[in-house]
């Protein structure tokens, strides 16, 4: 089942997966985790959150108009590859084509190109090196 929840939910996660346990979960937080527009989903199996992302308005480079940015898509390592993070991503895709949105936009992990090519993404820069993280790619789908 997947639910809108607060960020204090899905730090736990965040920390696990993105940061392999390495932090609090509280150095978990993204500074746009809190602003005007901002929301997080998670996918429940029974009461277990196994599947995060957050959304938050921001356009990217000289794409044109409403657009938000996914961060911190994680999905717990025993439920990968069961469809929990694309239904998650799909159902964010629905609900911000309700409010407008224009595109959705990503900085991707080279391991998770085909997750997000497989939901429609389209790389749209050059590789880039995330410090302590590891080499990304831009990804960006267009939603109306």
């Amino acid at each position: 089942m997947i639910k809108f929840i607060g960020v204090e939910y899905l730090l736990d996660v965040r920390n696990e997966v993105l940061r392999e346990g390495r932090l609090k979960p509280e150095e978990c937080i993204f500074p746009t985790d809190k602003i005007e527009g901002a929301f997080h989903l998670g996918y429940y199996v029974d009461d277990e959150l196994v599947c995060i992302a957050s959304f938050h308005p921001q356009s990217y480079a000289e794409f044109q108009g409403t657009a938000y940015q996914l961060r911190g898509m994680a999905t717990i390592e025993k439920y990968r590859g069961q469809g929990y993070g694309n239904q998650l991503v799909n159902f964010a895709i629905v609900y911000l084509r309700g409010q407008k949105a224009n595109y959705v936009w990503c900085n991707a992990r080279k391991k998770a190109v085909r997750f997000y090519i497989n939901l429609g993404f389209e790389i749209v820069s050059d590789e880039f090196d995330v410090p302590g993280i590891g080499p990304h790619y831009v990804m960006y789908v267009k939603i109306q």
